[in-house]
């Protein structure tokens, strides 16, 4: 395909995906404008709070200054006036990474992947410029250099990966399929490891998302009355409680992240003197909103097997690794690499998600939110790694006399026909 009609699509992508963003946004925002004050205020109003949230989501932070006639209206300490706002509701930040990576990997199939990647980020960070520069606001600043390259990195990055994992699987010239003709050129069991590590490394992590989704159901489903209890303290109306549910589930991503955290045994941080982990729990003053009421006041020891979930999660990557070497494979070394591979790729993930879930949610004990990437990455990659090690080095049956042999799930070894 011609690469100008390639980089319009890719811009057209960067513009939708930015469009979405803001819509979910200004909807509810402007059922809010209509509902409370009857259009008497100008809708343009509503322009500021949209893109601070959006620039929010994409975690760009901003930094909060109330007005003195707030604070003397609600008795707030003045020392409490300005404090920076980072916690991100990974909501926008997934949704635009998932856009960007479709977009990088249609722009490979249309042999233009470095040209739709660069375009859609181009004007991604453009569309970000505009956003920051026409959405003036009071009480939420943030920075003009921070506000276009957090953005472009969110959606750049993952239409990178988009266009090179496209590059890899279908293209027969350039840098990238020489580059994959080397290895294939390697002797059988190496010339896999690259391949395996990317396939097992991406079903390891989704993995891990899905035991965190399911603990995060979990928890709320068994600490219910807790949360509506948090809802009546709020004491909103109904068009309140449906503004505030939906700001948490922009966060429930970000809650996910935690989760993950919880479950392979670092915890989370809820501020200063709060930490919620399966080995125990300390807590503090917390934020009243409804959705920390999933938090447990107390744990038990029996919560420390939940560490046993990533490790299942391995053994399911290393699995699905294992089929791709012959039975008969001598190169061990080729197997052990591929089990830290995808040990490294999982903490890597893991990592990668606390830093964005990490963050200040206000002043004081607020300031510091989220799990610490460093022990979350370290526990994540032993319990994975030691999942996948068991599959993949354990002893393999041969082919039998009759000809069989061992089960290959074929389907996990085509490449996706998204």
């Amino acid at each position: 395909m011609n690469r100008v009609i390639v980089f319009l699509l890719a811009a057209f992508d960067a513009l939708v995906t930015v469009a979405a963003g803001l819509v979910v946004v200004l909807a509810p925002a402007t059922l809010l404008w209509v509902v409370e004050f009857g259009g008497l205020a100008p809708w343009s109003a509503l322009w500021p709070t949209a893109a601070s949230v959006w620039q929010l989501g994409h975690v760009v932070p901003l930094e909060i200054t109330l007005p003195a006639d707030y604070l003397a209206t609600a008795g707030i300490d003045p020392d409490a006036a300005s404090f920076v706002l980072s916690l991100a509701p990974l909501a926008f930040a997934g949704f635009t990474a998932i856009s960007a990576a479709r977009s990088g990997r249609r722009a490979s199939r249309s042999g233009a992947a470095f040209t739709g990647a660069l375009a859609g980020t181009a004007v991604f960070a453009a569309a970000a410029a505009g956003i920051t520069l026409t959405a003036g606001n009071a009480v939420a600043h943030a920075s003009l250099t921070e506000a276009i390259l957090f953005p472009a990195l969110v959606f750049g990055i993952p239409a990178l990966l988009g266009a090179l994992v496209g590059e890899w699987q279908d293209a027969d010239r350039g840098v990238i399929a020489g580059l994959r003709e080397r290895v294939e050129d390697l002797p059988e069991d190496w010339a896999l490891v690259p391949t395996v590590i990317a396939r097992a490394g991406s079903i390891a992590a989704v993995g891990l998302v899905g035991v965190a989704a399911l603990t995060t159901a979990v928890a709320i489903f068994a600490r219910g009355s807790e949360i509506v209890g948090l809802y009546e303290a709020a004491n909103v109306d109904v068009l309140g409680a449906v503004i505030l549910t939906l700001g948490q589930l922009l966060y429930l991503p970000t809650l996910i992240a935690w989760a993950l955290a919880f479950v392979a045994g670092p915890g989370v941080s809820l501020g200063v003197g709060s930490t919620v982990a399966a080995s125990g729990t300390t807590t503090g003053v917390l934020p009243g909103l409804p959705l920390m009421g999933a938090f447990p006041e107390s744990t038990s020891p029996w919560l420390l097997l939940l560490a046993l979930l990533p490790v299942g999660v391995g053994s399911f990557a290393g699995w699905v690794a294992r089929s791709f070497f012959a039975a008969d494979a001598e190169r061990v070394s080729a197997r052990i690499v591929t089990a830290l591979g995808v040990a490294v790729a999982a903490a890597g993930s893991a990592a990668l998600l606390a830093v964005l879930a990490s963050g200040s949610l206000g002043p004081g004990a607020l300031a510091q939110l989220g799990p610490e990437p460093g022990p979350v990455a370290l526990a994540i990659g032993i319990e994975v790694g030691v999942g996948a090690g068991i599959l993949l080095l354990s002893p393999r049956r041969r082919a039998r006399d009759d000809g069989a042999t061992e089960a290959v799930p074929t389907a996990l070894l085509e490449p996706s026909v998204d």
